[in-house]
């Protein structure tokens, strides 16, 4: 948690794979749960730089506590402010 703690903006939000938007507050306190997914790899990870702005795309694999294997995506938003890189966004299927 400490190191999300660093890297997010103070107006990052997060869309969540089931529809809810929560902020950098409720994206920490979402974090520090336990986590019910295993070998979490993400994969076809594609970087845009547009300036200041950097778009990041990518497919995840894990398996669920049952062992179930799943896909899903995010799609990440980064600002240079400051000279240093922070998240501002974030959205999540599954």
């Amino acid at each position: 948690m400490h190191r999300f703690d660093e890297l997010l903006a103070g107006d990052f939000l997060c869309s969540n794979p089931d529809g809810t938007l929560i902020d950098r507050v409720q994206f920490l306190e979402q974090t520090a749960r336990p986590v019910v997914i295993k070998g979490l790899v993400a994969e076809d990870v594609r970087i845009r730089l547009f300036g200041d702005v950097a778009l990041i795309h990518a497919r995840t694999r894990y398996q669920t506590a049952s062992s179930d294997e799943r896909h899903g995506r995010y799609t990440d938003v980064w600002v240079r402010r400051g000279g240093k890189w922070l998240a501002v966004s974030a959205h999540v299927t599954r």
